[in-house]
């Protein structure tokens, strides 16, 4: 069994970064109002969660590989977010009240994209997925709060949810038991958002992205494929 981490193993997981901007006002605005009446870090952690999965929509095609775009302040602002960006948001949360944060990748074959971010893809693997890894009752724990339950009623997938005792990541068959998320390669976590490195393989194997159309619209697309496989 894992040893439970050191206070200064922790450290530089409770601490403010220029992207993971815990002791921004905005953030810990949304902190407080989510964690009222929580009363243990599990409870907090869980709380956080549900803010960030449904509070803010995902958004896979305006994405701002910068250290502006992946603030969790601004993010928050913007009220929606791509995969990275809402896990960013989740970590400055959690950190904002006490509980130690990290970021983890992967790279994911989605087999519910729809048709339209394929093609501006040019694949249907999701490189650099990011979630969230929080620390409770002495053990990591992941939480993927990328997909908020409007966009998982449209395609019809279960929303994935979190106690803050096991891993949360997606599922992979949705609810007529068509595969959804496929787990490829992990990435290892990171203390801070890596935004060179996240801007280096977005950009290797995604340079279409930059030419998205600044109309499209996940929600809309998804609600329109609804049940096709």
């Amino acid at each position: 069994m894992a040893q439970p981490e050191s206070i200064d193993d922790l450290a530089p997981c409770l601490a403010p970064t220029a992207c993971l901007d815990a002791d921004h006002p905005t953030v810990r605005r949304m902190a407080d109002t989510a964690c009222r009446g929580a009363d243990t870090p599990v409870e907090r952690a869980t709380r956080l969660y549900y803010a960030v999965r449904d509070g803010l929509r995902y958004d896979p095609y305006h994405i701002e590989l910068t250290e502006e775009g992946l603030r969790a302040s601004a993010v928050i602002a913007r009220r929606q977010g791509f995969c990275v960006a809402k896990a960013g948001v989740l970590a400055a949360l959690a950190r904002s009240v006490g509980i130690p944060a990290r970021l983890g990748f992967a790279d994911v074959r989605n087999h519910l994209a729809t048709e339209r971010l394929r093609r501006t893809m040019g694949t249907d693997i999701f490189y650099y997925h990011g979630f969230t890894e929080l620390y409770l009752d002495g053990r990591w724990i992941k939480a993927t709060p990328t997909f908020n339950i409007e966009l998982c009623e449209k395609f019809g997938v279960q929303p994935l949810e979190f106690d803050g005792r096991g891993d949360a990541i997606l599922h992979p068959f949705d609810t007529a038991n068509r595969r959804h998320m496929e787990y490829l390669r992990f990435h290892g976590s990171r203390a801070d958002m890596p935004v060179e490195e996240l801007r280096d393989a977005m950009q290797h194997h995604y340079g279409a992205l930059a030419a998205t159309p600044a109309d499209a619209d996940f929600h809309v697309e998804a609600g329109l494929e609804k049940g096709s496989g």
